[in-house]
């Protein structure tokens, strides 16, 4: 692929996997930056040592204000695309050239990594919730997508130039979706497999308060903000 692309990893208290997912991340593209959102840990130490570009938040501000720092360090910097992962090992980095073949292919500004053919594995209220949320925020976003909740991702520098995000929670992965549809961007979603199927254990992700956060961002994203 020719264009110049920039892995990014949000990361919170995430010194035990973060090394490792740095590492990897770096025998298939060179560019590793990670955002360490205020951790308790030695997330970012850790990190650097293992050759990443790491921004740091003084205090945790979500994950959307994590991935906001790091789009704009990436504008700043000149990159033409953008793959986001998480720093559990949850995302496979191996997976990231799925997701330069299809924009190679396609064009499009948003690949999700899509984990629908994995969803019957899940917990039954995830498995429940991530098709309910897929169903909803496809038919917000005019898109055909069939995972709205996957972090793992490839934005085009064109999109995130052009598409104001307001959100800094995980919301902020579902407005960026409608945003996009609605504004005529492509989103597509592409196959990809995982290291674990339920993150439960290692996610931050609060079931009810963050639910009801994507449901009202989705609802002001579609009918009041331009």
């Amino acid at each position: 692929m020719s264009e110049r692309t920039l892995v990014l990893i949000p990361a919170f208290n995430a010194a035990r996997t973060v090394g490792d997912v740095v590492r990897e991340c770096k025998t298939i593209l060179a560019d590793v930056a990670v955002v360490d959102d205020g951790s308790a840990d030695d997330t970012g130490t850790v990190a650097a040592a293992a050759g990443a570009r790491v921004l740091r938040h003084p205090q945790n501000r979500g994950k959307g204000a994590a991935l906001k720092t790091g789009f704009a360090y990436a504008l700043e910097q000149g990159y033409e695309a953008v793959v986001t992962l998480d720093a559990d090992g949850q995302h496979l980095p191996q997976e990231i050239p799925k997701f330069l073949r299809r924009r190679e292919e396609t064009g499009a500004d948003l690949i999700i990594g899509g984990r629908a053919h994995l969803f019957d594995q899940m917990l039954p209220r995830r498995r429940l919730a991530n098709r309910f949320s897929a169903w909803t925020i496809a038919k917000a976003s005019r898109s055909s997508i069939t995972d709205s909740q996957s972090g793992y991702r490839l934005y085009s520098a064109n999109l995130l130039r052009s598409v104001r995000l307001r959100s800094d929670g995980f919301d902020l992965e579902s407005e960026v979706i409608v945003r996009a549809g609605r504004d005529g961007f492509k989103v597509i979603t592409t196959p990809i497999d995982l290291g674990f199927v339920d993150g439960l254990s290692t996610s931050h992700y609060k079931p009810l308060m963050d639910t009801l956060r994507i449901a009202w961002t989705v609802t002001r994203a579609r009918f009041f903000w331009r």
